[in-house]
């Protein structure tokens, strides 16, 4: 099918032309796939360790607490090795991001994807033929390797085949299928948990899906035009940045890229180089928007969801079928975010959802510390249902703000000479932040009880002020112009730009005088 054109305006008045060319959307839905693997990996932890089959194989302890009434309602999943179990993979992913900028940057964006989707077809062998809790750990390590480097690859690769109109667009893309992920993975533990003994090794197994699809996609996509040329490929980029973007005319885009390739080559050491002056406004953003994205709650809802409905009253069929109904939610809001994103901007995203989230959330502590007691569960169906809308209404707001954007924002803001260990940094907290929250998420529970809803709302409020004071706008910017154009303008990040300037003007200077 013919492909629209469009031109996209780059500050020097220059057009860039660029077709939503076939070629662009297909490489686009193929890469994402990594999110999708992501997604599941994060939804199915939460529904096998509610399976007593699962539970009484590897965590037996777990199972008496669960089936005793005299464990508090808040406790009965409290245990380090369970939570191991769930935060081992993001652990692993942490480690595998450090290795995974370098293969981004050396090799490319298309290999890195090919060596994450190894990494999960054998991290989903080993889980799902596990006869003891080392398989299954080993297999939750490889399965974090793959998502380090899926995670580091895979929205440098969007953002830099994606035509600038739609570059927000296609990256959300990434998280919309980490999102079908987890509502894949609800699904498939809502009809395993009924297979006695082996539902939970099928669920396991059954990630293989997303991991072979991912490992194929690699294969056939092409690499970035960026990546090429960063690796002097020159000819080569040129003719996939005329492929990509339907037309021949590409000579301005090209020449923009060649020169940030050219910048990027006399970087020796771009992690040092991050901590420049003039870099510190984008590192500061994405790492802050990793902690934030981890503290608004999500994780602990979307790999728990399944344990929390059950630790609130709901029995086994229920719990499991409210987390695929939070699964749903959470794709459905993610659309609204694809739609939105290039439209509204970032930030009106980002600030609308504080407002949503923060509300639910206080709602749902409200609920539960009224109704739900240590030894007693008051809820009664009407609450219940209320507090499945509440969680949803939370899901939704996520789902199309911090979900998305916390991993678009920092893929679209690093300059090229530091765009890969910028994103490594970024892929490494955000890992850090979601181990450190699925692994003391269930203590968190027993100890906090209902107060711990009220503890992710005061995050929100947190963050919510600093995306209004400090996140710029940077809907419809091209990616290499975003320090003219971004951060130059920016009322507080514009002193490290001038500062950096005048430091350069002076070096000049000093050179100059030398010189004569």
């Amino acid at each position: 099918m013919p492909a629209g054109g469009f031109s996209v305006s780059a500050p020097s008045g220059v057009e860039f032309e660029a077709k939503i060319t076939p070629i662009v959307v297909i490489s686009c839905i193929m890469a994402a796939t990594g999110g999708l693997m992501f997604g599941y990996d994060v939804g199915i932890s939460g529904g096998v360790t509610s399976m007593d089959d699962f539970l009484g194989k590897f965590f037996p302890a777990v199972l008496r607490k669960k089936n005793e009434d005299t464990e508090s309602n808040y406790c009965k999943y409290d245990n380090q090795g369970l939570q191991l179990f769930t935060s081992s993979l993001y652990l692993a992913g942490l480690t595998a991001t450090f290795f995974a900028s370098y293969t981004t940057r050396r090799l490319g964006r298309r290999l890195t994807m090919l060596i994450a989707g190894i990494f999960f077809i054998v991290g989903v062998i080993f889980n799902g033929s596990a006869q003891n809790l080392a398989m299954l750990i080993v297999g939750r390590i490889l399965l974090g390797c793959g998502v380090g480097f899926a995670n580091q690859a895979v929205p440098l690769f969007l953002s830099e085949i994606a035509p600038t109109r739609i570059r927000g667009g296609l990256n959300i893309l990434f998280q919309l299928n980490v999102t079908i992920g987890i509502l894949f993975a609800n699904l498939v533990n809502y009809g395993t948990d009924k297979i006695h003994p082996w539902g939970w090794r099928l669920s396991l197994s059954l990630a293989g899906i997303p991991a072979v699809l991912l490992t194929l996609g690699a294969l056939f996509v092409t690499d970035t035009p960026n990546s090429l040329i960063e690796r002097g490929r020159l000819d080569e980029g040129k003719a996939v940045l005329k492929k990509i973007r339907g037309t021949d005319n590409v000579e301005p885009e090209f020449n923009e890229i060649v020169e940030a390739s050219r910048i990027a080559q006399e970087v020796k050491h771009p992690f040092r180089n991050l901590l420049l002056r003039r870099n510190r406004p984008q590192l500061v953003i994405a790492v802050l928007l990793q902690i934030f994205q981890q503290f608004t709650g999500i994780n602990a809802i979307m790999f728990y969801a399944p344990v929390l409905f059950n630790t609130l009253g709901f029995k086994s069929d229920a719990s499991l079928y409210s987390a695929v109904i939070t699964g749903a939610v959470n794709v459905l809001s993610t659309l609204v975010s694809i739609y939105s994103v290039d439209r509204v901007g970032r930030r009106m995203l980002l600030l609308e959802a504080g407002v949503q989230m923060f509300l639910s959330q206080v709602a749902i502590a409200v609920v539960l510390g009224i109704k739900v007691t240590d030894h007693s569960d008051n809820l009664g169906h009407g609450w219940a249902i209320m507090v499945v809308v509440m969680v949803c209404t939370f899901v939704s707001s996520f789902a199309w703000s911090w979900g998305p954007l916390g991993w678009l924002i920092p893929s679209e803001t690093f300059p090229l000479e530091t765009r890969s260990a910028g994103q490594s940094v970024t892929v490494c907290v955000n890992l850090l932040f979601t181990f450190v929250i699925a692994q003391a998420f269930l203590s968190m529970l027993c100890h906090l009880k209902y107060a711990i809803f009220a503890f992710f709302s005061a995050w929100v409020v947190v963050m919510s002020l600093f995306v209004l004071f400090f996140l710029p706008e940077t809907k419809n910017v091209p990616i290499e112009e975003m320090t003219e154009r971004v951060w130059k303008q920016h009322w507080f990040w514009k002193r490290f730009m001038e500062d950096d300037d005048r430091h350069v003007a002076k070096k000049i200077t000093a050179n100059n005088g030398a010189s004569v």
